[in-house]
């Protein structure tokens, strides 16, 4: 197999070689190159040692060097080498013990999580591939390299790294590994939570986040994300649905686009919805009051995965709006527009939609048509650049005090007002109308 490496790779990879060293193209760049996808970054392993390395080229950055890895500099970009090395006894599941430095390509390769990511390739050798790496490739596959408990039991985070490369190639993972997470599942407490959530980042805004299901069917979820464990477990007898919360939260994943925060979303739009079951007298259950319970309950998960302040506050804002159904006229989505927050629009109208998607065929077109007229609405709405926010009023606080008023939260109160008075009347946002309305109210 022959491997077209970018130029930059290709000098590093030479420079190396002629100083008397090993070095090959390694990881995931060889794995996603093969399979025709075009490598997120380049990643080098050799033989010599970081001091070796930063020997060899002009501006190097200790990125990890107690671990082999010196990122080298060329023109601005940035390649990771790293030496090659045996990872001693893990204590943790997380890190190993000590790490020690070897000149053998093969012991490098055998330390590595999964056969398609235990792939070197140069120019001079070709593939290197000691456990079918290429094979599982072909066979769509994710397999550990040597005995899956020993891999997993140094880093249980590769147990979930599992998941998510099902999730981004659509492969599915062989039994002797997946039975491996079955059993090794409870370790994944031990990783941090800032690494599980970049995980789940990264399988929710894949091509195939249904594979949640496998963290589910595992046992991974029931340690990381308990509550997920709980929506499927909950039924939901109503004509609107044909699926438990959690099935019906996996059909929706499989219909939005692969945005974070609308992934997210989806993912605890429901997460509410077993603690707010009911069942009527005739058997039917009702979920009342699921968004804003569940706004609440999925800032306390984002939180417990260390979610940045910003995208979790879009979430939750999207899970308390997502059931929000104003009537189809100007003045009521304009009222819905400010309610919900202007911000979040069109992301709303794409939830809306994988939620319906994901629902029984009961009025499921009337539901398609309300969608597409509150959205055309919405529309006309921007288009006209109609007021929606107390920022977009014609007047300022500062205008109110030159017409009179004193200064201190009467001002609020009275932008407040005038927001009121141009939702439902959009044409009289002008400086002179809403002065004159001000000095109405004065009088």
């Amino acid at each position: 197999m022959r491997i077209s490496l970018p130029e930059k790779v290709t000098y590093i990879i030479e420079t190396l070689t002629a100083a008397g060293f090993e070095a090959y193209a390694v990881g995931g760049c060889v794995r996603d190159t093969i399979l025709g996808r075009s490598p997120m970054d380049w990643d080098i392993t050799t033989s010599a040692k970081p001091e070796q390395v930063k020997k060899l080229f002009t501006h190097t950055i200790d990125t990890g060097i107690q671990h082999g890895t010196v990122t080298v500099m060329l023109s601005h970009e940035g390649f990771e080498v790293t030496t090659y090395r045996i990872d001693g006894e893990y204590e943790d599941a997380r890190h190993p013990k000590e790490v020690q430095f070897t000149s053998n390509l093969l012991e490098d390769l055998k330390r590595r999580d999964f056969t398609i990511n235990a792939m070197a390739y140069n120019g001079k050798d070709g593939l290197v591939d000691a456990f079918d790496g290429e094979g599982d490739l072909q066979k769509g596959i994710i397999r550990c390299v040597g005995v899956a408990e020993e891999r997993f039991s140094e880093d249980a985070l590769r147990m979930l790294r599992a998941v998510r490369f099902a999730g981004q190639l659509g492969f599915s993972i062989e039994e002797e590994t997946r039975q491996a997470i079955h059993k090794l599942a409870p370790n994944i407490a031990k990783v941090s939570a800032e690494r599980i959530q970049i995980e789940l980042v990264k399988l929710m805004t894949a091509k195939h986040p249904e594979e949640i299901m496998t963290a589910y069917e595992t046992g991974l979820t029931k340690v990381f994300l308990p509550e997920f464990d709980v929506m499927m477990e909950t039924g939901q007898n109503n004509p609107h649905h044909c699926y438990s919360v959690g099935m019906h939260t996996v059909e929706a994943l499989k219909q939005i686009e692969p945005d974070k925060v609308e992934r997210l979303a989806i993912l605890l739009h429901d997460i509410a919805k077993p603690a707010c079951k009911t069942t009527d007298e005739n058997g039917i259950d009702h979920f009342y009051g699921h968004p804003e319970k569940g706004s609440e309950m999925a800032r306390k998960v984002l939180r417990r995965l260390k979610f940045d302040n910003g995208t979790t506050d879009r979430v939750c804002r999207l899970i308390a709006c997502h059931d929000d159904n104003p009537p189809l006229t100007e003045r009521a989505v304009r009222k819905a527009v400010y309610r919900n927050g202007e911000e979040q629009y069109p992301a709303l109208f794409a939830v809306k939609r994988a939620d319906v998607s994901a629902q029984s065929n009961y009025h499921r077109e009337e539901k398609f048509e309300y969608l597409k007229e509150y959205e055309n609405i919405y529309r006309q709405i921007m288009e006209k650049k109609q007021c929606l926010s107390i920022r977009q009023l014609a007047v300022t606080g500062t205008d109110l005090i030159a017409a009179g008023m004193k200064p201190g939260k009467e001002i609020g109160e009275v932008l407040k007002q005038l927001l009121d008075y141009v939702l439902e009347n959009p044409e009289a946002n002008t400086k002179e109308q809403l002065l004159e309305q001000v000095q109405k109210t004065m009088a």
